[in-house]
């Protein structure tokens, strides 16, 4: 596969007991700060943190381009949009500046023990300086 190429990986991994478990490879300055920032805010029983940078063209090690699964307890009751405005309000330094892009899926611990899987990223639709755009 290409650096540039969109397929899908999607996030998968166990049920974490507590949020201060291991959460998967330690990732870049970015990632680290994102998992650390979630994992203060929303105290998530599972947490995955993806780096999607290098499917969208930037340059070796940009972190620009992330996915979340976040499950927590906080999300109990809450619509959809109001969960997204929690990880948002908690990123919000990172979304003002190198965070480009954020995929976020939310789930209480209720709807992850049903159902631990998460769906796919959406596929890459380009973007990248280096490609050419034809309308």
């Amino acid at each position: 596969k290409s650096p540039l190429s969109c397929s899908p990986s999607p996030m998968r991994g166990p049920l974490l007991a507590a949020a201060g478990g291991a959460m998967g490879g330690a990732g870049g300055p970015l990632a680290r700060t994102i998992r650390a920032k979630l994992t203060a805010a929303l105290e998530p029983t599972h947490l995955e943190v993806r780096d999607d940078s290098p499917r969208h063209g930037g340059p070796p090690g940009a972190e620009t381009h992330f996915g979340v699964l976040v499950v927590s307890g906080h999300f109990a009751g809450l619509p959809l949009l109001q969960r997204h405005r929690l990880v948002h309000e908690a990123l919000r330094a990172e979304l003002a500046g190198p965070l480009h892009a954020l995929q976020v899926i939310t789930r209480t611990p209720e709807q992850w023990q049903s159902d631990p899987h998460a769906s796919p990223p959406p596929p890459c639709l380009g973007g990248s300086k280096r490609e050419q755009r034809h309308r």
